[in-house]
């Protein structure tokens, strides 16, 4: 009841925060964002705890994200690409363990396929990531263009994580499905987010960015919660 109860309230504030976004409200947002994630740590701790490795590292995911999400935010008031590349290091480690706690334990799958499901993504990352980093350099940031590569090669990792449980004997298909789900919508996110920075304005782009980050992220524990209930 308890673990319904908390995950109900975490879509709440989700919507409040995405309303914030799209109204304006700067004070509703600072309080909405980042308590959509604490208590996405909640609702993990409550309906499947910590007790194998997965679960903590997904746990550390959630709490990286959670300080990601407030150094954006001040880096968005502040308009200070200083502490958006905080922000982007925060979500570098976020991104590191959700990548470790989906390759827990490493293999289980066929190699030649998951090079080909590898390559494959890594020609689509590299089309997107490309205008980004171009974008980049034309605003005279070059000191940004290592970190972003970075960053996007590690959620395009993230993202090949997810997708490769497909392949293992020993995840449930719902969860396969729901941590894939939530690792497109997260790299989705992402790049809204970067193309909205460095790229060109996209219409709406802050809010379609938050709904997919909080749907995406809400996917990824979702995912690992079914994987692993009690």
């Amino acid at each position: 009841m308890w673990t319904v109860l908390v995950f109900i309230s975490t879509l709440t504030f989700a919507i409040i925060n995405w309303a914030a976004v799209a109204r304006g409200w700067k004070r509703i947002e600072t309080f909405a964002k980042p308590a959509t994630m604490a208590l996405l740590f909640v609702t993990l701790a409550l309906a499947a705890g910590f007790s194998n490795r997965v679960l903590v590292y997904f746990g550390l995911g959630i709490l990286f994200s959670l300080v990601g999400d407030i150094l954006l935010l001040i880096s968005y008031q502040r308009n200070s690409n200083r502490w958006f590349l905080a922000g982007l290091g925060a979500f570098l480690l976020a991104q590191g363990a959700y990548i470790v706690g989906l390759n827990i334990p490493l293999g289980g799958h066929s190699p030649l396929l998951a090079t080909l499901i590898a390559i494959l993504l890594a020609l689509a990352s590299g089309r997107l990531l490309q205008p980004i980093l171009a974008g980049v350099r034309a605003r005279g940031l070059r000191r940004m263009v290592g970190p972003v590569a970075v960053y996007g090669g590690v959620i395009e990792l993230m993202l090949l994580s997810a997708l490769l449980t497909f392949l293992r004997p020993d995840w449930k298909p719902t969860a396969c499905a729901l941590v894939s789900l939530g690792a497109a919508l997260f790299f989705s996110s992402d790049v809204l987010l970067a193309w909205n920075k460095f790229v060109r304005p996209v219409k709406n782009g802050r809010l379609l960015n938050m709904v997919a980050y909080h749907l995406g992220q809400i996917a990824l524990v979702a995912g690992v919660i079914i994987q692993y209930e009690r």
